[in-house]
This record gives structure tokens, sequence and C-alpha cells, in this order.
């Protein structure tokens, strides 16, 4: 998805990371607003914290779905807070609200944000993240990125190359 010009790029990952996992993110936040783009997240701490306190300090913008009831549970760097109540169910509506998706480490909510964006036909990249197989051939569904300006590359190309 997009608004009229700038793509919604999200970032997802643990509520809780390594400090490189964190520093990983934040970089990615970082070049997606220096790109424009706009950053959506879970809203809450560990890789969605960094990615936000990253896109903040290019001057980016920053949108929260938060799994609970109040605002006031978002990390400070969230411009817009979305408050849905719906738990982990709000992973369908942040990939569905972006046009693709950057995973930086991750546990298992992680992996139903990358399982459901690939359902969508969202472009998934991977860094540092879960890469896939099906009986035991590897798949190619999520692209692997080794650096964050890699990963905002891949999505940006992946997004300007889409009709989303």
């Amino acid at each position: 998805m997009q608004n009229a010009t700038r793509p919604i790029v999200a970032v997802v990952g643990g509520g809780f990371c390594s400090p490189q996992e964190a520093i990983l993110a934040e970089r990615v936040g970082r070049h997606l607003a220096q790109a424009g783009a706009i950053l959506i997240c879970g809203g809450m701490g560990g890789v969605m914290a960094a990615a936000c306190r990253g896109a903040k300090s290019a001057g980016g913008l920053t949108i929260g779905v938060l799994p609970g009831f109040s605002a006031e549970d978002a990390n400070p760097q969230v411009d817009i807070p979305i408050v849905t109540g719906l738990g982990e169910a709000r992973n369908v509506i942040i990939v569905r609200s972006a046009a693709a998706v950057i995973a930086v480490g991750g546990e298992f909510g992680t992996l139903s944000e990358i399982a459901f964006a690939l359902k969508l036909g969202r472009p998934v990249i991977g860094l540092g993240s879960w890469e896939l197989a099906k009986e035991g051939r590897p798949s190619q569904a999520i692209v692997k990125a080794q650096t964050p300006e890699e990963a905002t590359q891949l999505a940006l190309a992946a997004i300007s190359g889409s009709n989303w």
C-alpha cells in the first residue's frame, strides 16, 4: 500500500531483541525515512522501537499498530498509534497496510507476519530472520539481505516494480 507518493513499509521483529538486532532495525528505519517511506510496525519495544527510533532520527513518519487497548502502550517514537485490542491478530493489519515487509530477527510472531505477508503477495526481505523450506527444499520466498541498506533497497525496489 502507498499513500499518494510515499510507500508504506513494515518493519517486523521481536518485541525483545539482541543489541545487534536493535542496531540493524534502527538503521533500517533510518534508511526508510531517508528514502521517504512511511514505517509501520507493531508499535511496541525491541525491533519495533529501534526501527521507529531510526526513522524519527531521519525525520520519518511512524505508525504503530498496537495489540492492546491503549495508545499509551506505544513506544515513544510512534507518531500514529492505532489501537486494536486484537493481540497478535494485529499482525494481519500491519502487513496488509504495507507494500513490503522487512523482517529483522524475530520469533514466532515475526514468522506469522512473514506468512501473512507472503499469503497476501507482499515482498518480504529478511535481515537475520527466518528461512523457509517445504519438504526439505529451501524456498526463496523471503529475500535475504546482508545489511540494512540492502534490505531497504530491496524492499523499495520491489515496491516500485509493483502495483500496490
